[in-house]
């Protein structure tokens, strides 16, 4: 487990993590052989990015407003992990992104939980509801591919 000694401490973890995101999402748009795929690939890497963009105008003394709660339809719940592979398909695609969405919303809402700072707190609770929304757009979109299947 990951010990931090400051909120830059943190801050700089979520940044890393984004630009891993990014990074995933980047890669795996190059080996993609449809093009529509690579373009939903690099959307995601882009999003990733705005993550990151905002997490650093934070560390920068910028603030963050606290969120609207994001409905959570739960789908990532009962899904199977998928493996990234060059040959996915877009239902294993969305897959995958609802899983590391999932993930970010739980690393923020526990980070938000492990701190009795409020302005922490509420920026770690609008973050995840970030992330959350992400999950939902994959989910919604997961949704619609399957009523149309």
């Amino acid at each position: 487990m990951t010990l931090w000694h400051s909120i830059d401490d943190v801050l700089n973890y979520a940044i890393g993590e984004e630009q891993a995101a990014a990074k995933f999402y980047t890669q795996l748009a190059s080996q993609a052989k449809m093009p529509g795929m690579r373009q939903v690939l690099s959307d995601f890497a882009q999003e990733e990015m705005k993550h990151k963009a905002k997490l650093e105008a934070i560390k920068a003394g910028g603030k963050l407003k606290p969120a609207e709660q994001v409905m959570d339809m739960k789908l990532a719940d009962y899904i199977v992990d998928a493996a990234p592979s060059p040959d996915m398909n877009y239902q294993g695609v969305l897959i995958l992104a609802m899983k590391k969405e999932k993930a970010a919303f739980k690393l923020y809402s526990d980070l938000a939980s492990s701190t009795d700072d409020e302005n922490v707190k509420t920026m770690f609770l609008a973050l995840a509801q970030e992330e959350a929304k992400h999950k939902l757009r994959f989910e919604i979109e997961y949704d619609d591919m399957l009523a149309e299947n």
